[in-house]
């Protein structure tokens, strides 16, 4: 599967209707942002069963700034609706064939029980 730009209007409908979904938050003038395209690229055609999205964080500044982006390249990983991985700068093939592979294997019910608790702390 190829990348797919993702916009502020169809970003949750992206999340809600995929499993997981990988996010590269990028702009044309950042030389990283170059660099880690191909690599994305490729990587996404290994993994039809995960979205690999692409924002334009010039086009679509308001979702930059909701997902709170202060560098890019950035990535976030979702799985579930669930925000599992988000980190500045690019990564290599084999880091981001590493990713997939994490988010592909994390138990979600454990990544929400843990989410649960840091947010409910008495609970515990």
């Amino acid at each position: 599967m190829a990348t797919t730009e993702i916009t502020e209007a169809g970003f949750e409908q992206t999340l809600t209707e995929n499993d997981i979904v990988l996010v590269d938050f990028w702009a044309g003038w950042c030389g990283p942002c170059k660099q880690f395209a191909p690599v994305y690229e490729e990587v996404s055609g290994e993994h039809p069963d995960v979205v690999f999205g692409k924002v334009d964080t010039e086009a679509e500044s308001g979702l930059a700034s909701a997902a709170n982006i202060t560098s890019i390249p950035t990535l976030m990983a979702f799985r579930d609706q669930v925000l599992v991985y988000a980190q500045p700068g690019a990564i290599n093939s084999a880091q981001l064939q590493e990713l997939v592979t994490a988010v592909k294997s994390l138990d979600m019910d454990e990544v929400r029980e843990k989410l649960a608790s840091s947010q409910n702390p008495d609970q515990n």
